[in-house]
């Protein structure tokens, strides 16, 4: 019998444990650790952020999910990895023996890398967490009495850019449907090269459509900027050349601002003697395995993955839904080939599926491979977008609380994005 243990229960480690108590037998143990007791649906967090969901609407309790399957469950934090002693010691200093070993930690939030930044002790938002996005939306219901600039981007050394223009543009409708736009400037700040870049190069024709949203709905913008620090107020930010050269130095003034961070692996991974690169994340080989301890796998954002290409001010690449989910079930075919006494063989698709809601229309984009150059690079807008967001909200949470172990991206994303590509004539 093997004891398989999941670190993480996100969008990648719930769907990780299903898929493995679905394809192992019944004699192995799986365990989840997840420091806190709650599922979030974190694609949500814009529209609780602004008061469009609340909270209990896109969280849900893990562990009656988790015992209807048969999977135990430790709402713990993991303070240390003993990889080569294969334990896991937890904040309330038990230590937990494993077989496997499956990180889907997600990241840490590197606010401090910036000054005066962070929704703790600093003067920008967040809506990585829900208990951030919560923060926002007490922020935002005093702004709307009193209504002001609001900047909205990512920092130096960002890679999940989606949910800033989501957010920028959510925030844009909302307002408008308030009737307060007017009294609101709103600008994008971002350390991508370009509008639409979102950490891939571009995909399709990313950097025109988004150029023209944000143009139509009066959002100004400045890109190649290095955030330095934020004050009570003022976010000051310098826009570099395509050489890396300081240009222009900008001081701007805000009464709200939510600032996406870089991220870094969490502590207890990072610290682990040759389990991760600087930034603290874990190095993989082609099977999803760490290349230094053959019985460690990891998946999602907490996996090092090389920028796209080299920017003047750095940017990290996007790890999308589509993504984590051909590593989890990489690492579950793996997991049981291994068991079996076989070689592990498979290997996830690193491609890139999103859809980005703009709060009454929304934009989809596909590149198929991730790094250019590719096999399909697909950029597209249209109401129909919002409305495939919303019910891939429901279908998650759903799958979450039922414990379904089905991958919705090959069932029901790529087949809808390839119906509408072929009613569109593309």
């Amino acid at each position: 019998m093997a004891h398989v243990v999941v670190v993480g229960a996100g969008i990648g480690g719930l769907p990780a444990a299903y898929e493995l108590r679905a394809k192992l037998g019944k004699e192995h143990r799986i365990t989840v650790v997840n420091g806190s007791d709650h599922f979030q649906f974190v694609p949500s967090n814009p529209w609780l952020a602004v008061g469009w969901r609340k909270r209990d609407q896109i969280t849900v309790p893990i562990a009656p999910c988790l015992a209807r399957r048969d999977i135990g469950f430790i709402a713990r934090e993991v303070v240390e990895i003993r990889a080569d002693q294969n334990q896991l010691r937890l904040s309330d200093d038990t230590v937990l023996q494993y077989d496997y070993l499956v990180l889907c930690t997600g990241p840490h939030l590197a606010f401090d890398e910036v000054p005066g930044a962070g929704p703790n002790g600093g003067f920008t938002h967040s809506v990585c967490t829900v208990d951030h996005a919560e923060k926002f939306w007490t922020a935002y219901e005093a702004f709307l009495r009193s209504p002001g600039p609001i900047v909205i981007g990512a920092m130096p050394g960002a890679s999940c850019f989606g949910p800033a223009y989501e957010f920028a543009l959510i925030v844009a409708t909302d307002l408008r449907k308030r009737r307060l736009r007017h009294k609101v400037p709103i600008t994008f700040v971002t350390s991508e090269p370009y509008i639409g870049h979102l950490g891939l190069g571009g995909v399709g024709d990313s950097k025109s459509l988004l150029e023209s949203e944000m143009r139509n709905r009066d959002i100004k913008w400045v890109t190649n900027a290095r955030t330095t620090r934020v004050e009570d107020g003022m976010l000051h930010a310098t826009e570099l050349d395509a050489r890396g050269n300081a240009v222009h130095e900008h001081a701007i003034p805000f009464q709200l601002a939510m600032m996406l961070p870089a991220f870094k692996g969490v502590e207890a991974v990072a610290k682990v003697p040759n389990l991760c690169n600087p930034r603290g994340f874990v190095l993989i080989d082609e099977f999803q395995r760490s290349k230094a301890f053959g019985n460690i796998y990891a998946a999602g954002v907490c996996v090092a993955i090389p920028p796209v290409e080299a920017t003047p001010v750095a940017t990290g690449a996007p790890k999308t839904g589509y993504m984590i989910e051909t590593m989890v079930s990489a690492i579950v075919e793996n997991v049981a080939h291994d068991l079996a006494g076989e070689p592990v063989t498979e290997k996830a698709t690193w491609n890139a599926i999103c859809l980005a809601d703009m709060g009454d229309t929304g934009a989809a984009f596909v590149a198929l491979p991730q790094i250019p150059p590719r096999n399909v690079n697909w950029f597209k807008k249209g109401k129909w977008v919002h409305l495939a967001k919303v019910a891939f909200e429901k279908y998650f949470l759903n799958k979450i609380r039922s414990g379904t172990s089905e991958p919705i991206y090959e069932k029901y994303v790529l087949k809808a994005l390839g119906i509408f590509r072929l009613e569109s004539g593309e």
